[in-house]
């Protein structure tokens, strides 16, 4: 059935492998993180990583997912870590699926402590430092706020810091450097020269990092990397461009025409609004071929879907349609015909998202 999201094995396993080595042979990390959220954590993909050999945790920023791995019951089952700030109405879940999670709020550990001594566990947290993205952590400029919140973790008798963290990119688009990566680790060693404890972990964010670890100048002291898009399309986010190594068609998706006619290029009347409120531009390219397939804005992010067939434009779409212009094509297209599509983080994303969306695995 289509459309589908097609997965090859071979290649994911590829490019972890890859990722793995830049990080721990140039980046001279001592542990990685697979990120398994923009597959929602799919079982045949979490198998995979999970039977990885270089691979030491698997994250997800969703409870739910955790607890698939947990389904997994697999000898090779990596720690697992939540790396979305908990909510207080999960702290039982996090507790029950969760090895390691991320944090900022003390009054979110305190919860996470008094449901971990319920459940006689010891739970590993990693104290999240904000280097200047804005988004989770503490800033790193209120040293006191920071010392203070250690001082009271560490008193707590089911919780174990495991270490610090950041996350660059994702909100403030900040790109990871010496210098602000340089500043974490500064942290770290004023936490354990205050308290007299050695972290186990100083992890040095994401997959915009790894292009640090890749040119080796990602700073000494940073011991883990947490990798999702680097190891699904072979990116360094920070400046996007391809890992070695790395391929970027391991994800495509593939997707049927229902209707093939020649039609203008132009709509005719006043244009208003689409379906999503947004005013469209259009292009008079007269006459054309258009083919419409069974996939739309609910299902994908139509600006991260890269045609295989280099002479089919994407003219736009709905909700339940995407609008392919083939008038130059060297193919004969006709209705029930497939299209494939190379894909970008955020159309995978929706597309492993979407139940409309059938996967599939090749080797």
């Amino acid at each position: 059935m289509y459309p589908r999201l097609v997965m090859n094995m071979t290649k994911l396993r590829a490019n972890i492998d890859a990722v793995a080595k830049i990080t721990k042979e140039g980046g001279k990390c001592d542990s990685l993180m697979i990120v398994t959220k923009s597959l929602c954590a799919d079982p045949v993909v979490s198998r995979m990583i999970a039977e990885h050999p270089m691979v030491d945790f698997m994250a997800d920023s969703r409870v739910s997912n955790i607890a698939k791995f947990n389904e997994m019951a697999h000898e090779n089952l990596k720690e697992t870590v939540l790396l979305r700030i908990p909510m207080h109405c999960e702290v039982a879940d996090v507790i029950k699926y969760v090895d390691l999670s991320f944090n900022s709020e003390l009054s979110t550990l305190r919860l996470l402590n008094e449901e971990a001594a319920k459940a006689g566990k010891v739970h590993k947290v990693l104290l999240m430092i904000d280097m200047g993205d804005l988004r989770e952590g503490i800033f790193f400029k209120n040293e006191d706020t920071i010392m203070n919140t250690v001082a009271e973790v560490l008193g707590m008798s089911n919780i174990e810091l495991y270490g610090v963290g950041v996350n660059l990119t994702c909100y403030g688009a900040i790109i990871p450097k010496a210098d602000n990566l340089g500043g974490l680790v500064a942290i770290a060693r004023k936490i354990e020269e205050k308290f007299g404890i050695k972290l186990k972990m100083v992890s040095g964010g994401n997959s915009s990092s790894i292009y640090l670890a890749e040119k080796k100048e990602l700073p000494e002291g940073i011991t883990n990397l947490r990798l999702g898009e680097s190891f699904l399309l072979g990116n360094d986010t920070a400046y996007l461009t391809k890992l070695p190594g790395t391929v970027d068609d391991a994800l495509i998706l593939e997707a049927q025409i229902v209707e093939l006619k020649e039609k203008p290029s132009l709509p005719i009347g006043e244009v208003g609004v689409d379906a999503f409120g947004e005013k469209p531009e259009y292009e008079d390219r007269g006459i054309i071929k258009r083919a419409i397939i069974a996939v739309g804005k609910q299902d994908t992010d139509l600006g991260g879907m890269i045609p295989l067939d280099p002479k089919v434009d994407i003219l736009g779409g709905s909700s339940d349609h995407t609008i392919l212009d083939v008038t130059k094509s060297d193919k004969e297209y006709k209705v029930g015909d497939v299209v494939s599509f190379k894909l970008e983080y955020g159309a995978v994303l929706k597309l492993a998202t979407s139940p409309y969306v059938e996967k599939v695995y090749v080797k």
